[in-house]
């Protein structure tokens, strides 16, 4: 599988971990978009995009989000929820999980590459130059 564009979407605040926001298209043909850049404390890393986790009011049925304590639509309260697992089976630790991800090491290095590399140029680039960039 192929990388055939990378779109760079800068985040304005300079203090804050999420530095921007990129589109990936794989060959030609699937597109993910809101892949987050951040900045770790060990440098910069790419995060998948995510949603967060819901459970269903054991009263009306109504979808809330993991770790409420009542319903947003009758206002019972909730069972409290253990962590999710994740897909090895450890605690997921996390009220999110991801929409798409790449399953090898290989690929996950691969799409962290080229999105970086993409987020470099775009960062260098002056404000007036600052379009996003058609590919990698």
């Amino acid at each position: 599988m192929e990388i055939t564009e990378v779109r760079i979407f800068l985040k304005e605040s300079p203090d804050k971990k999420l530095k921007a926001y990129a589109t990936v298209t794989f060959d030609n043909a699937f597109v993910v978009r809101n892949i987050k850049v951040i900045e770790g404390g060990s440098g910069l890393f790419i995060a998948m995009p995510s949603r967060r986790l819901k459970i269903s009011c054991p009263k009306c049925g109504f979808r809330n989000e993991m770790r409420s304590k009542y319903c947003n639509q009758c206002a019972a309260q909730l069972p409290a929820v253990s962590a999710p697992m994740d897909h090895h089976g450890r605690d997921a630790q996390s009220e999110h999980r991801d929409i798409a991800h790449p399953i090898t090491q290989t690929f996950r290095e691969y799409l962290q590459k080229k999105v970086l590399e993409a987020f470099e140029i775009e960062k260098n680039k002056t404000p007036e130059q600052n379009v996003p960039s058609p590919g990698v």
